[in-house]
């Protein structure tokens, strides 16, 4: 039997406890074995947008998911040819990873626009999607060419956003209970997001 890998991608600018949650909720379903963390360079759809350098993100990520069991932080999307169309990177791991079926994971906000992605029908045809949503909330707005190939988690959601925390940050505000301690180290010593930095 293939060995099943949920595919969770993200610029973690930074990484924080909401995407660790939503991890977590995969996890613990009966669809994947394993999740595989897709550290995006810079994604097409927020062109123009500033970030960290990829390589500080991804120590962010690395510190954040490693004791998380059954988590793998990927530069796969680094080393492909930009930009960085999801389709791209799912025909490539099939083609690489013959032994694996993947599961693409994303949040129910990301769920609702997935008809706006770039490729999408062409994704949906390579892999199931995996949604979470909070327990009882409506699918209406999912488009129904995904919804036929979309699995549902039950999940939680964290109210925190990677921007806000940068924001916070920026003005001095005290953002212990948002991110791991480890990606609290590493924002110090690079003076991320700061007014100075």
């Amino acid at each position: 039997m293939k060995r099943r890998v949920g595919l969770l991608g993200g610029t973690f600018d930074p990484v924080h406890n909401g995407h660790i949650a939503i991890a977590k909720s995969f996890l613990q379903t009966d669809y994947i074995d394993e999740l595989w963390i897709l550290l995006t360079p810079y994604p097409p759809h927020k062109e123009g947008s500033q970030y960290a350098e990829y390589s500080v993100r991804l120590a962010m990520t690395k510190a954040a998911f490693e004791h998380i069991p059954n988590t793998f932080v990927s530069t796969i999307e680094n080393d492909l040819p930009k930009p960085s169309f999801t389709f791209n990177t799912v025909r490539h791991l099939k083609q690489e990873h013959t032994d694996k079926e993947f599961f693409f994971c994303l949040g129910e906000d990301s769920i609702e626009k997935f008809h706006t992605w770039k490729y999408h029908q062409e994704i949906v045809d390579e892999v199931f999607l995996l949604a979470a949503f909070r327990p009882g909330y409506s699918h209406d707005k999912v488009h129904p060419s995904i919804l036929e190939r979309t699995k549902f988690v039950e999940h939680e959601p964290y109210k925190i956003a990677s921007s806000d925390i940068r924001e916070r940050i920026k003005h001095g505000e005290d953002v212990d209970h948002c991110i791991p301690k480890e990606v609290k180290a590493i924002i110090e010593q690079e003076h991320l997001y700061s007014i100075e930095s």
